[in-house]
């Protein structure tokens, strides 16, 4: 192994959400001085508005520090458990993995469920107590779960404070000292991995990449091997977090390629670079495995001449999120649009922000639902991911849905609460483990499998509200299970609303059918006209309220004078009332927030 790879440390943080992640990473670019003082900010490295202002990290974000004569590769990964995925791909470029945990909240679903992917990748991990500042902060406990998580020794775990700084310095010593070095490849084939890319207004595509093989420099000719895509090198350097140019890129190294490709297509996450001579023949490195969408959403842009728009627009950020899946959808009601696949409802939340944010358009967007498998009566299947798709009754033979393990950590108090909502939602209960026993705050892991849609609404939120906050979930796809399952159908003044239809389970058709006609009649305006709102299941009403037609005061005008002229005018408001509810019912204007009150009852 040569001197010089002896010199670089690959390596990312690991953490369940807001346990300290970016500020820790914030500590690291100041100790190092990568970021100058002046232009220092808090969580540097989550660029996005959305992710400042919700304080999470949505995207991974590469740097590189130079500390002691060493060079430090940083992956900022995020913590929610809807961007799991980008964890595993910045796991696949690195050999070292710090795995923080919050000393005032303990070990949490999603820091389990990372550092699984990190065991799963034979990294090594280097854990660290983080918020050691802070007077809620009990770190015997946090060192207690940890131990007997990982077997380790005490005196192996790290205490810091991303805010104080203190400890910091200690972590970038440990990685020094414990983080294996990438091994070094002088081959002459040059192979890196794309483990993420994006979509720059004036450099074009910009991929990130991890050299695994060779070198790359400045004006070497590149192929994909999965696209077959061939460019020229216009650009290449590391993050400092700003691209820094450096003309070349070698083995073991992470950083940047400005591609030269116009079309956001060619160059997938995932896929192989390979430069040099036999660049033909080059075997592909191992990426990481394709990721399943969960939840699937119909989005329309709200003016039809949009529709190229939102076209381009998604394609940018397929670049920049490799779990985003869509392909075209019509619908009677909403015109053309696009059927999206998500990870999860906060996924798809982030997707709909951004594409307001970054591409100021305006979008509908339809009830999320999840992928079911339909057996028909003549021997054939397929899957069905809009209730609008939903063959008639008379056709199925069987339906199947996705089911998931789910994982819930909690305080041993709450224990209770969590088994009947889990009861309430389907849940089937496997078993309890305990991470830290004995003590008064034990704390517990469920284990149960749960159909997906059961989590997919309100079950978050829910749990949240048994546990006081204190517990939280990680969930993975099972297999696909037999469901009783019915189209809920949405009439407004009789007309059946498309995008309001969903899939439900039959025995709790009246109970949905009921609070979406109710959120309804909360939140549409009044019309001129008596407004029924129904939820029907194969023609039959199941739940029915109605508006009141607004009312004018024709009798405002008059004063005094005989009663009966007052009851000459009121007749003839009704039979004009009369007239209108006959001839038609007009058209209703359904309000985006009417859509999104409906979606987080």
């Amino acid at each position: 192994m040569n001197d010089e790879t002896n010199k670089i440390r690959n390596f990312a943080i690991l953490a369940h959400i807001d346990h300290g992640k970016s500020t820790l990473a914030d500590r690291m670019l100041e100790i190092t001085q990568t970021v100058e003082k002046r232009k220092m900010k808090d969580q540097i490295l989550d660029g996005m508005d959305i992710e400042r202002e919700r304080g999470i990290t949505i995207k991974l974000q590469p740097v590189t520090m130079d500390y002691k004569g060493y060079q430090l590769n940083l992956i900022d990964t995020p913590g929610h458990v809807d961007f799991s995925y980008e964890v595993s791909r910045s796991l696949a470029a690195v050999e070292t993995a710090v795995l923080l945990v919050d000393s005032t909240q303990g070990i949490q679903a999603q820091t389990l469920a990372n550092l699984y992917l990190a065991l799963e990748q034979d990294l090594t991990i280097i854990p660290v107590v983080n918020k050691i500042d802070l007077p809620a902060a009990n770190v015997p406990k946090t060192k207690a779960e940890i131990m007997r998580l990982l077997g380790c020794k005490e005196e192996e775990i790290l205490s810091a404070s991303g805010k104080t700084g203190e400890g910091v310095a200690d972590i970038l010593e440990r990685v020094i000292a414990e983080g294996v070095p990438p091994t070094l490849s002088t081959a002459p084939t040059a192979r890196a991995l794309i483990f993420d890319s994006k979509y720059d207004e004036y450099k074009g595509v910009v991929a990130f990449i991890r050299v695994f093989d060779g070198e790359i420099k400045k004006g070497d000719h590149i192929h994909l091997l999965a696209t077959k895509a061939k460019s020229e090198v216009l650009d290449i350097g590391v993050f400092k977090p700003a691209y820094l140019s450096t003309g070349s890129l070698k083995s073991g190294s992470i950083g940047y390629v400005v591609t030269g490709f116009k079309q956001v297509g060619e160059c997938r996450v995932g896929d192989t670079l390979v430069s040099g001579p036999d660049r033909e023949k080059a075997s592909a490195l191992e990426g990481y495995k394709e990721v399943k969408p969960m939840v699937f959403a119909g989005v329309f842009p709200r003016e039809g001449n949009d529709l190229q728009d939102l076209r381009d627009a998604m394609e940018k950020l397929k670049l920049n999120d490799a779990a985003l899946s869509f392909e075209p959808e019509r619908s009677d009601a909403l015109g053309v649009g696009f059927r999206c696949g998500f990870l999860g409802l906060l996924h798809l939340e982030i997707f709909q922000e951004r594409l307001r944010r970054e591409y100021g358009l305006d979008l509908i967007v339809t009830v999320p639902s999840v992928a079911y498998r339909v057996y028909k009566k003549n021997n054939t299947d397929e899957i069905v991911r809009t209730p609008q798709r939903l063959p008639d009754p008379s056709e199925i033979e069987s339906v199947e849905e996705p089911w998931v393990t789910l994982d819930i950590i909690t305080p041993q108090e709450y224990i209770g609460n969590i088994m009947s909502l889990a009861q309430d939602k389907r849940g089937v209960y496997n078993n309890t483990e305990y991470i830290s026993a004995g003590s008064e705050e034990a704390r517990a892991i469920l284990h149960y499998v749960m159909p997906l849609a059961a989590i997919l609404t309100d079950f978050y939120d829910k749990l949240k509200s048994v546990s006081a906050g204190y517990a939280s979930i990680n969930y993975d796809y099972l297999d696909y299970r037999p469901a009783d399952v019915v189209k809920l159908d949405i009439l407004v003044a009789e007309e059946p609303v498309e995008s309001l239809a969903t899939i439900v389970y039959r025995d709790e058709a009246f109970r949905q059918g009921k609070e979406i006609v109710e959120i309804l009649k909360n939140t549409l305006p009044r019309q001129m006209f008596v407004l029924k709102l129904q939820a029907a299941v194969g023609g039959k009403v199941v739940a029915a309220e109605r508006i009141a037609a607004m009312r004018k005061d024709v009798t405002a005008k008059l004063y005094g004078g005989d009663v009966s002229r007052k009851r000459k005018l009121l007749e003839k408001q009704k039979k004009g009332k009369k007239k209108m509810m006959a001839t038609g019912k007009g058209s209703v204007d359904i309000p985006s927030d009417t859509f999104v009150k409906i979606l987080k009852r």
